[in-house]
């Protein structure tokens, strides 16, 4: 099985943690191709990241489908560009926000999610709402952690968002605990265990369910809104 991830953004040292992240998780005899949008911003934080994002990841994503990846998997958790893949793939397309999402609302009743900077906030909330899931969330709570510099001085990032968990817990009555960013992949199991509960990060949690749709050999399906776009001239 072959399953690509797209990093929506340029910078090549996060798509190595984010694929050191997917080959921790996946299957034996699965596949990673780990993919990064060279034409992307550095980073990805807002909407205006977002949509320069767009053009690149759909074709990296038009590339691996064409070279016969399984599943897909966008390695960014506001889900940059999702709708517009599965409209352009046939075969699953998974973002780890929502897969992260989904994973912790089977662990906990209320989770919250910890993401980077306050510009992601509303992008985060309103993609809760979409996938039914707002109800199951106690916060999103932003670390004031650029993305950059999670990889730049983990050891800061780590203890900034180790404080908005504590938060999170004490006066959100968080149960578990969403990363929200793919940056903090190598953060989770540390975390969860420094404060006694579930803490999801979306790259793992995406590849499984990529993992598990490829296997019961499920695809997007093509009517309504994820049909493939009419040819134009």
């Amino acid at each position: 099985m072959l399953i690509s991830i797209v990093n929506p953004n340029a910078t090549a040292s996060m798509t190595r943690t984010i694929a050191e992240a997917a080959e921790r998780a996946c299957a034996p005899g699965t596949r990673i191709l780990a993919v990064t949008n060279k034409s992307g911003p550095p980073s990805i934080e807002g909407h205006v990241d977002g949509a320069w994002a767009v053009p690149g990841l759909l074709d990296a994503i038009a590339r691996a489908e064409a070279d016969g990846a399984d599943a897909h998997v966008i390695a960014c958790f506001d889900d940059t560009g999702l709708d517009a893949a599965r409209s352009l793939a046939e075969k699953p397309v998974i973002g780890i926000g929502e897969a992260a999402a989904h994973l912790a609302s089977l662990l906990a009743r209320r989770f919250s999610v910890v993401t980077t900077l306050a510009c992601s906030v509303p992008i985060l909330t309103d993609n809760l709402k979409r996938n039914g899931l707002w109800e199951s969330c106690a916060s999103v709570r932003a670390s004031d952690v650029p993305v950059l510099a999670i990889e730049a001085d983990p050891e800061a990032a780590t203890r900034r968002i180790s404080e908005e968990i504590e938060i999170a817990i004490a006066q959100d009555g968080a149960e578990a605990i969403v990363l929200g960013c793919a940056g903090m992949a190598d953060f989770a199991v540390e975390l969860s265990g420094r404060h006694g509960l579930p803490v999801v990060e979306g790259v793992s949690a995406a590849v499984k369910l990529a993992e598990t749709l490829a296997t019961l050999g499920l695809r997007t399906s093509k009517r309504g809104g994820y049909a493939p776009p009419r040819p134009k001239e």
